[in-house]
């Protein structure tokens, strides 16, 4: 990948969204919520004040309106700040 996110910033590939509830139920395309986890793809260098704690290859979550969905080399992916993440799984 030919990105690397800026200051305080990472690069996330969302996980795939689940294709049937618990019950076996197959969930339809229009009812599937949007994924909170996802797999750190690349990072940023951090800032004076903040360092970076998430690395790549971290499996994080994130809020639901967290980052900015952006298209890359055929995959859709996040951008967000750090501070956007709430836990590394």
């Amino acid at each position: 990948m030919s990105i690397k996110p800026l200051a305080d910033r990472v690069l996330i590939k969302p996980a795939a969204a689940e294709e049937k509830s618990v019950g076996g139920i197959i969930i339809p395309d229009t009812a599937k919520e949007k994924p909170l986890k996802g797999e750190v793809i690349a990072v940023g260098n951090g800032t004076k004040d903040e360092d970076m704690i998430v690395k790549v290859g971290d499996n994080v979550l994130y809020g639901k309106y967290a980052g900015t969905e952006i298209e890359l080399d055929g995959g859709n992916f996040l951008i967000m700040r750090q501070s956007d993440i709430l836990a590394i799984i």
